[in-house]
């Protein structure tokens, strides 16, 4: 048997989902309850709807958040996978800052591409207390996301980009200071690459063909003209702009074969310095680039 490999030591889901605790904190998962084929409770991935119900579990199990919805259509993120990357983004700041995870709203974190979920500004919020500023395009995501904060009373700055070619210009303010952006940017090129990738998924999990994205997603979260490596390469020309406003720049990669063009990429901006973070999720590995223009001997938390 392959070996399966964990998610971050401090990521709360790394023993995988407590459903008896789940449906006791949610009711309303319990009917979309099923068995796995080895009898283990489990929720049909297939259908968004049990998708959805199991991530508005999570959030109200570990994360206090009471209310959580979002529109038909949105992206719902796996929650185990997404707060992943929080926890790595906490260690990459540590390893600038004496090897302590830094903790507290004074830690800003800006989330390219937030989305009608905002689920990584409620998980790093939950998880370290940093202060999260959410950055979207699409006037629906940012409605929803607004009323989860309203609802939660959470103390999350959103803001919207008028500009959906533009990436950092005009949503970093010129009195803004970020210790770490992120991102999960869109690694489709057209809606038919989407499609074909959802049918790839589909057969290589043995359930046929299907035209359902169980995560959703709209036209904006999926697709980018030239698909991931050209949306990357936008968001790398535009962070030499605001180099001195942020400390670490990151971006999820999907594709590893897209890390060596980046590679090159990266060099002709002239960063001081740039990384690759691997991770792992079961089966499934992914990773982030993250690159700053900040000399190491130069690299404090701003105010240290």
């Amino acid at each position: 048997m392959a070996t399966t490999k964990k998610l971050h030591p401090r990521n709360q889901h790394s023993e995988g989902y407590d459903f008896v605790r789940l449906v006791a904190q949610t009711p309303e998962l319990k009917a979309f309850m099923i068995n796995s084929p080895a009898g283990h409770p489990t929720v049909d991935f297939q259908d968004p709807g049990a998708v959805r119900m199991l991530n508005r579990a999570l959030l109200r199990t570990y994360y206090d958040i009471e209310f959580w919805d979002i529109p038909a259509g949105y992206l719902c993120p796996p929650i185990p996978g997404r707060v992943d990357y929080i926890h790595y983004l906490a260690d990459l700041l540590a390893d600038g800052n004496s090897e302590e995870i830094p903790r507290g709203r004074h830690i800003k974190a800006l989330d390219i591409g937030t989305g009608a979920s905002l689920v990584y500004p409620i998980t790093g919020q939950s998880a370290y207390g940093w202060h999260f500023t959410g950055v979207d395009c699409d006037a629906g995501a940012i409605k929803s996301a607004r009323q989860i904060c309203e609802f939660n009373k959470l103390a999350i700055t959103l803001r919207r980009q008028s500009e959906p070619e533009n990436i950092f210009r005009g949503v970093i303010q010129p009195d803004d200071a970020f210790h770490v952006t992120m991102c999960n940017p869109p690694f489709h090129g057209s809606v038919e690459q989407a499609n074909k990738g959802t049918q790839r998924k589909w057969a290589s999990l043995g359930k046929g063909r299907s035209t359902k994205l169980n995560f959703g997603g709209q036209n904006a979260e999926l697709c980018y003209p030239g698909g991931e490596i050209k949306f990357i390469a936008r968001m790398v020309e535009e962070s030499k702009e605001f180099s001195k406003q942020c400390l670490w720049f990151t971006s999820l990669v999907s594709k590893k074969d897209n890390l060596q063009p980046l590679h090159r990429i990266l060099g002709k901006a002239r960063v001081a310095e740039y990384k690759v973070v691997e991770m792992a999720q079961g089966q499934k590995t992914s990773r982030f680039i993250a690159w700053t223009y900040i000399k190491k001997n130069q690299r404090t938390l701003f105010g240290d």
